[in-house]
């Protein structure tokens, strides 16, 4: 008997669990008989009663279990500690907020099943329900790391998809700190078919990713996956001492045929602030890389469980 584990990363989603759970069972119910499953509710240091209703849940269904952080880490750790505790031959990520709809799952999991995927992942179509400012910086940064990155990070690509077991224990292999998961499965391969659907919104609750949290995180996904900022600040460095050449060479060949001194203090400051400011900027990217690299040195753990079922 195949059997599916269900990875659901919590943060403050007491509103959303029950529901969640509700049409989970639905559509198990309707469209997988004779299929085994297994939750796993990842609770990542949830402030509210999450892990309250996840324990409910845990004793009145054998097929819930559940991880609690000692406190948040983030989404990247809680869905490492699902995938680590998963015992699946398929294994899928979804949100709790039924953003990720369950009744795509059978599709999933028809395709990986009878044709020859090894993954199968899903992505929106649009953005329905998002402040437009944040759907144009979001195509903006998939445009930009997929010219800067070899690995192709798809448009639109949502954390919801079923994988084999094999792509899982790739995943796992990878031992990386600084995780960048839609990076990740770029990065393992395999053969993957891509379901496309419109973006459907929260059922309750808010969203836990403000637009300071979505760019370090876009950050996070060029720096693991890219040097090219590296090189860019480099070529920019060299631009300017070419440019510093040439101007060197003009104001000393002006100042021996006309006799005329170099003035212009105030030009001066704006080119020495502007020159500064590149300088800075190169610096700060290098500090990115190295902080990154700070990171992975030290070996912490990229999560700590305080109980689990």
């Amino acid at each position: 008997m195949s059997k599916i584990t269900v990875i659901i990363p919590c943060f403050n989603e007491e509103k959303t669990i029950p529901l969640f759970y509700d049409e989970m069972e639905r559509v198990r119910k309707k469209d997988f008989k004779g299929i085994e499953f297994e939750y796993i509710f990842v609770n990542d240091g949830s402030k509210d009663n999450t892990l309250n209703i996840v324990k409910e849940l845990s004793k009145k269904d054998k097929k819930v279990r559940y991880i609690s952080f000692s406190r948040n880490f983030g989404k990247e750790a809680a869905m490492l500690a699902g995938l680590e505790e998963s015992s699946g031959d398929y294994v899928t990520l979804m949100d709790a907020d039924l953003q990720d709809p369950p009744a795509m799952l059978r599709e999933m999991y028809d395709l990986i099943k009878n044709e020859d995927y090894d993954a199968v992942g899903t992505r929106r179509v649009s953005r329905k329900g998002e402040p437009p400012i944040r759907s144009f910086f979001a195509r903006l940064f998939y445009k930009i790391i997929n010219k800067m990155s070899n690995i192709e990070m798809v448009d639109g690509a949502r954390d919801y998809r079923l994988m084999s077991r094999q792509v899982v224990d790739s995943i796992l292999e990878l031992g990386e700190y600084n995780r960048y998961s839609k990076g990740l499965w770029s990065f393992v391969g395999f053969n993957t078919k891509w379901l496309e659907y419109e973006n459907v919104e929260r059922v309750a609750g808010e969203s836990k990713w403000s637009f300071w949290k979505l760019f370090k995180y876009a950050m996070e996904g060029i720096t693991a996956f890219s040097t090219v900022p590296l090189v860019l600040s480099s070529f920019i460095g060299l631009f300017f001492c070419f440019v510093a050449f040439i101007l060197i060479i003009v104001i000393i060949v002006k100042t021996l045929a006309f006799g005329d001194p170099t003035g212009g203090w105030p030009s001066l400051v704006c080119i020495i602030f502007f020159v500064s400011g590149v300088q800075l900027f190169s610096l700060g990217v290098i500090g990115q890389y190295l902080s990154k690299t700070y990171l992975e040195v030290k070996r912490r753990p990229i999560y700590i469980i305080k109980e689990k079922n």
